[in-house]
């Protein structure tokens, strides 16, 4: 099978595990059934748990799955989307950036340019359009830019919509 058959897979078993989950009612071991172990959780102050489920290098999805006190599924977020990359705000932490959008695609630093690093996170605008959303940090982990812009794969080939 090709890669772009391989994701287009992927994709279309994350919206039937997505289907077979329900807010207020879906446990977390009906996530984990669906979804399998998340690559982190964080327990909040409340008791709640949030799983993170990344489709990234080569996907285009980010899921947070939230698990109330209670035990049930209170939230299902693809957080790869502009309501969540407006947040982004200058002098955020690094690890603030990774609370909000999950573990991205790519990290790259530059040390030549005082130490920066760039983290960029693969997503759809429009359901078709593929996008990378980049964060630049200073030697210290603030943001000090972010930015949207075509998927290089795309506009310079090689990538999974290209083959």
């Amino acid at each position: 099978m090709g890669l772009l058959a391989s994701l287009l897979a992927l994709f279309g078993c994350d919206a039937q595990r997505i289907a077979k989950l329900e807010e207020g009612v879906s446990t977390e071991a009906d996530v984990r059934k669906q979804f399998g172990d998340p690559v982190d959780a964080v327990v909040a102050a409340d008791g709640s748990r949030t799983l993170e489920y990344p489709r990234q290098p080569e996907g285009w999805t980010n899921y947070f799955i939230t698990i109330g006190p209670d035990g049930k599924m209170s939230a299902l977020r693809q957080v790869l989307a502009e309501p969540y990359f407006v947040m982004v705000k200058t002098g955020m932490e690094r690890a603030d950036v990774g609370k909000l959008l999950g573990r991205p695609a790519k990290k790259q630093s530059y040390a030549l340019k005082k130490d920066e690093e760039i983290w960029e996170w693969r997503y759809q605008s429009g359901g078709t359009s593929n996008k990378v959303f980049s964060v630049t940090f200073d030697a210290a982990g603030k943001v000090i830019a972010a930015a949207s812009a075509d998927d290089p794969r795309d506009t310079l080939g090689g990538g999974p919509s290209s083959r």
